[in-house]
């Protein structure tokens, strides 16, 4: 019988294989040869794996691994992405797309968020191989999380998988995670009219436009801060950054068109599409006679809690010995809550080294990750 790779082989071979996705379609690649690699070693482990293309995206796919239970209600899910964020090879000291240890760190683009998940899972399942499940276990890899979450929304669409309880493995250094809050990016475009500059009378400028549309977010975002706040977090009130402005193309000429990009994070128990209603009121009243426009750049990702005393929460803070805490950033979490499972973000590494140059995990985190997800497959399955 041919030995199973060890999880630092596994790592080195998924980093090996670039899988970025993008919103920009020339840095956008697929994530089969990830996929593939996966489906492999979950079938030598005795999974049934179904490989499943996005509608549209006959390049992109999601997996789920399916090994069954004596009886098949119930279970646990462990899932993942499989996609990064692009990278300035530049700005990197090791190469991005090679497994590199240094000083204690595993150094690879996705070591942290989160192709290192992965190889951890397969190998604490591995140490369950030849035991007869009493609940069923299901294995997930998702496409896109880092652009559209388009893989993650597919199987909320198909209504799977089923189980009572889902494990997120993102980056929380192995603190149980029960919340974060909803992440929604709005393009905001004002379009005026250009003219020579010399006579503002002769056009419509949309930079002053935006100048007063700027003014009403800020204000807009007051009001959120006053009106919505969850101690639990370490940013207690929702977010409203402004992240880039593109506006005209000379300075002699009256600006014809602007547009910003924003980023909203709401809290849990907040409405992100009424807020997004109110935001966009405001908006379009703020341009006094110059059109302005508001459209979302994805579909939202809802805000996600999971209770306190839930007992997945209260499994893996025993495990880690940690408390669960809450987030800032997004993830696919309320995805799989949709599907009806306890859902909880727990993962190795630090979200402080997801998306940075030289991005890594600390060797030291493997281990003990590698032992709470075989202890927390044994509390569920078997």
């Amino acid at each position: 019988m041919v030995p199973f790779p060890e999880p630092l082989e596994m790592l080195r071979t998924l980093i090996g294989e670039p899988s970025i996705s993008s919103t920009d379609p020339t840095r956008d690649q697929s994530n089969l040869p990830v996929i593939h690699h996966l489906a492999t070693w979950l079938e030598a482990l005795g999974f049934d794996v179904e490989v499943t293309a996005l509608a549209n995206k006959p390049a992109k796919a999601n997996l789920v691994a399916h090994r069954e239970g004596r009886d098949e209600t119930d279970g646990l899910v462990l899932a993942g992405h499989t996609d990064t964020v692009p990278c300035d090879d530049a700005l990197w000291q090791v190469d991005p797309f090679k497994l590199t240890e240094r000083e204690g760190h595993l150094h690879g683009l996705g070591a942290c968020d989160m192709k290192g998940f992965f190889p951890l899972a397969l190998a604490a399942v591995a140490e369950h191989r030849h035991r007869e499940l009493r609940k069923p276990l299901t294995i997930v890899a998702t496409a896109d999380e880092e652009s559209s979450m388009d893989g993650a929304r597919a199987l909320a669409a198909q209504g799977r998988p089923k189980a009572a309880a889902a494990v997120i493995g993102e980056p929380t250094g192995m603190a149980p995670v029960r919340a974060h809050k909803g992440v929604a990016m709005l393009a905001i475009r004002a379009q005026g009219a250009s003219g020579h500059s010399s006579n503002p009378a002769l056009g419509d400028n949309a930079l002053e436009a935006m100048h007063r549309v700027m003014g009403a977010l800020l204000a807009f975002r007051a009001e959120l801060a006053e009106r919505h706040a969850d101690a639990s977090f370490d940013v207690a009130a929702p977010t409203l950054n402004l992240g880039c402005l593109h506006a005209g193309d000379n300075p002699n000429r009256i600006c014809g068109h602007a547009e910003l990009l924003i980023d909203l994070r709401v809290l849990p128990g907040m409405d992100t599409a009424t807020v997004i209603d109110e935001l966009r009121a405001r908006v379009e009243a703020a341009g006094a006679g110059t059109p302005v426009a508001v459209r979302t750049l994805f579909t939202p990702v809802t805000p996600y809690q999971t209770p306190a005393d839930g007992p997945l929460v209260k499994t893996l803070e025993a495990l880690s010995g940690q408390s669960a805490r809450t987030v800032a950033f997004g993830t696919e979490a309320p995805f799989f809550q949709e599907l009806g499972m306890e859902t909880v973000v727990f993962g190795a590494g630090s979200i402080d080294q997801a998306h940075q140059p030289d991005e890594f995990v600390h060797i030291g985190q493997l281990e003990p990750m590698r032992n709470a997800l075989s202890a927390l497959v044994a509390r569920y399955c078997l």
